[in-house]
């Protein structure tokens, strides 16, 4: 990966306390790009890593506590059954309904978390972009996040904790991607047209990374019985939440400081909330009427984008129901996707720069359904075809999530990048429900786990369909 050079002698780089320049075209007709304003600028390499960073810093939330170890192996366990309905073990039909109830409750959480990012992430960024206060809501909800990890540590192991555990787990997803808005949208202010694939393709590279350092990280604490500490009342867990709200303050601050904020848009008036669900309104006519490829992107990426959050989501159950992988075969196998996810997504992002975001999105997605097709077909050959073709998989979607970004940045009017990613987390929860909905329904149907693989490539390929009908200026693509 090469970064953007540091400025040449008799350049003036960007200081770190100067925003950058405001758009200079008329809101009203949505015209100019914000990353067309860029252009010829150099971005100091520290502002560069500094963003990229906040991907690594807070990636531990997303892996190490959503998806593989706090939810799954402590929130949703039988140290939250009542202690008569966990002593009667595995098998008993009382023993699995209530980890079902426990699961259950943990997913109603997320979604009422997800209808509150839904109805205030592109608000909330409207009125960042208005008031020039980027930083201020990164850091703030960046803040909150932390805080819901810290929080964390407070859930003993006991059933009386855990509405605690979900609120706080709820919390802090709506945090993260309320942060995430306001993150995405700064990458206009540390990349270039020429530049701007590589940085999102270093971003997205970084976070895959740092999951797995930080799982990697629980492993040897684990494998090392922590060191002789106790681990009753779910302490070992408390604590790798805690952990991570540490690793997130160590490395999310530099964005914060070297990475200069961006001015108020111009032409735009501060509101009241409630009246900026009306300015809204007429905002998503306006770009309908004056950025059209940006509101078709809005549309066919939050079905690609839930296609590819299946793949993840679903990759490990296909591993070890599918294809009978072991428990360390599973880990194994988990770490290596996401080492590779991380890899190809910062190689990728030469591609970006080079060919353009859609050549790269339209070409990830196609390898997408083409390995998902043989995992599909080849199903009955043995562990072999799922080490190969599930690993090919995980190579396409980190470079369709980071050109995703970069493509967004590239059709955004200029003071508006705040709102468009908000909605851009909008139309993907939106989005949400196709994956898991036709994976469960071709698993009902056709009574195999498999199936479900077909199900999700189905999505993919609808994704990559509508992508075609994205078209947009050779200059910005």
């Amino acid at each position: 990966m090469t970064l953007p050079p540091e400025p040449p002698a008799g350049t003036t780089p960007v200081d770190p306390g100067t925003p950058v320049p405001p758009a200079t075209a008329d809101s009203g007709a949505i015209r100019v790009m914000g990353l067309q304003l860029q252009e010829g600028r150099v971005i100091p390499r520290r502002q560069v890593v500094s963003w990229a960073l906040w991907d690594w810093a807070t990636q531990p939330f997303n892996s190490v506590i959503l998806t593989f170890v706090f939810t799954a192996l402590y929130l949703t366990s039988d140290t939250f059954l009542d202690p008569a309905v966990a002593a009667l073990g595995e098998g008993d039909p009382a023993y699995e309904r209530g980890l079902g109830e426990l699961a259950s409750a943990l997913g109603w959480a997320i979604t009422i978390s997800g209808v509150l990012i839904a109805v205030l992430a592109p608000v909330l960024g409207q009125r960042a972009d208005v008031a020039g206060r980027r930083k201020l809501w990164l850091g703030g909800a960046t803040a909150a996040l932390v805080a819901c990890m810290v929080g964390l540590f407070f859930v003993q192991g006991a059933p009386a904790y855990f509405v605690l555990g979900i609120s706080l787990i709820a919390a802090g997803t709506v945090f993260s991607e309320i942060a995430g808005v306001n993150y995405n949208a700064m990458l206009v202010q540390v990349s270039t047209p020429k530049t701007v694939g590589k940085v999102s393709g270093l971003g997205w590279g970084l976070g895959y990374v740092g999951g797995i350092v930080a799982l990697v990280l629980v492993v040897v604490a684990t494998t090392f019985d922590w060191w002789g500490m106790p681990t009753d009342n779910g302490l070992a867990y408390r604590v790798i939440a805690l952990g991570c709200a540490v690793w997130t303050l160590l490395f999310a601050w530099p964005v914060l400081v070297y990475v200069p904020e961006a001015p108020p848009a111009p032409h735009r008036e501060r509101v009241s909330f409630f009246r900026s669900y009306v300015v809204l309104v007429h905002d998503i006519v306006a770009l309908w009427r004056g950025s059209r490829p940006t509101f078709w992107f809005l549309l066919a990426s939050a079905v690609f984008r839930d296609g590819l959050a299946g793949v993840f989501a679903f990759g490990a159950v296909i591993a070890a129901v599918a294809f009978h992988f072991s428990s360390n075969e599973v880990l194994i196998f988990g770490i290596a996707a996401n080492l590779l996810a991380g890899v190809s997504t910062i190689v990728a992002g030469r591609f970006d720069d080079r060919f353009g975001p859609r050549a790269v999105i339209l070409t990830a997605l196609g390898g997408l359904i083409a390995a998902g097709l043989l995992v599909f077909f080849l199903h009955d050959s043995g562990k072999l075809v799922f080490w190969v073709f599930g690993l090919v998989l995980t190579l396409f979607v980190g470079p369709a999530q980071a050109a995703s970004r970069s493509f967004l940045a590239r059709v955004t009017p200029a003071g508006r990048e705040s709102e468009i990613f908000g909605l851009y987390a909008t139309t993907g929860r939106a989005a949400s429900f196709l994956s898991p909905m036709l994976w469960a329904t071709f698993i009902a149907v056709f009574g195999a786990t498999y199936w479900g693989i077909l199900g999700i490539v189905i999505v993919i390929a609808a994704g990559f369909v509508l992508m075609l009908y994205v078209k947009v200026p050779a200059e910005r693509a």
